[in-house]
């Protein structure tokens, strides 16, 4: 076997079903062999949101694993990499143990389900949760250079990727936020607003991720899980809604929230853009 095989690659779009809309998420076939400098520099040189590696899956319940990597650090979970990389796999062949898609990764077995050409995922537990303290407050209305009034509410939302969330009075207001990414610092923070009536989505979403190596996210499905986790909990969104992301970096992505029973699924479109093989 060669020392350095080629390996099966495909780079797809998340939470879109227009190329070059929404999130791409590159992903590696066949990632045995690989080490983390390795993985870690892939993932440095793509220079996207994240880059993911499918693997044998190590739990007997799990159809694949998935390892997930931004340019500066490896998550345990992330959601527009889960439904790209499950899109990936579906697309090349993989078939689910079950009707539902079982990805292992960093916090553990996370379900897929299908419905037609979209994907959606059941968010994992938070691992941090309720209001931020004080100064934490100050930091976020520093880091988005607005008065600490206009935050409606506060709240983490972290279920791996250490997200803080704020409400702001409405989806305006979160478009034109210029944030300070040095004041941010370390904070993971992701910002929401309402939509005015009769647009077709509910809310407007917006992720600043610079402690990560991405100073802004396109469109990002783990914060939306945490997202939708709160609002929806505290009665400040319904069971069912879409939301936007990505308009000031010129995507167009749409988030499908839906709460079902005891399961909240976060899903969308993906399609896939690029299809090849590289060496590592």
């Amino acid at each position: 076997m060669s020392a350095n095989p080629a390996r099966r690659f495909s780079q797809v779009d998340v939470f879109t079903a227009e190329p070059l809309r929404g999130n791409a998420v590159a992903v590696v076939f066949d990632a045995e062999g690989l080490d983390d400098a390795q993985m870690q520099a892939f993932a440095r040189w793509t220079q996207l949101s994240e880059t993911t590696f499918l693997l044998p899956p190590t739990d007997p319940s799990a159809d694949y694993r998935l390892r997930i990597f931004t340019p500066a650090e490896e998550l345990p979970f992330a959601g527009h990499p889960t439904l790209g990389s499950c899109h990936a796999w579906l697309e090349a062949g993989g078939r689910p143990r079950t009707d539902e898609v079982v990805q292992e990764c960093g916090v553990g077995l996370v379900r897929i389900r299908r419905d037609g050409r979209r994907l959606a995922f059941a968010a994992p537990p938070l691992r941090r949760s309720g209001a931020v303290d004080e100064a934490t407050r100050a930091q976020i209305a520093r880091a988005l250079r607005v008065d600490a009034s206009e935050l409606l509410a506060t709240q983490w939302v972290d279920n791996g990727p250490g997200w803080v969330a704020a409400l702001l009075p409405s989806a305006a207001a979160v478009l034109a936020l210029e944030p300070d990414y040095v004041a941010m610092q370390p904070l993971n923070l992701g910002v929401i607003g309402a939509q005015t009536p009769g647009h077709d989505t509910a809310f407007e979403v917006r992720a600043f991720v610079p402690s990560l190596g991405v100073p802004e996210d396109p469109v990002t499905g783990s914060l939306n899980a945490g997202l939708a986790q709160w609002l929806i909990g505290a009665g400040l969104a319904p069971a069912r809604y879409v939301a936007s992301q990505g308009g000031r970096l010129g995507r167009a992505g749409r988030v499908h929230v839906d709460q079902v029973g005891a399961d909240l699924w976060v899903g969308g479109d993906s399609v896939t853009c690029i299809v090849g093989s590289l060496r590592l």
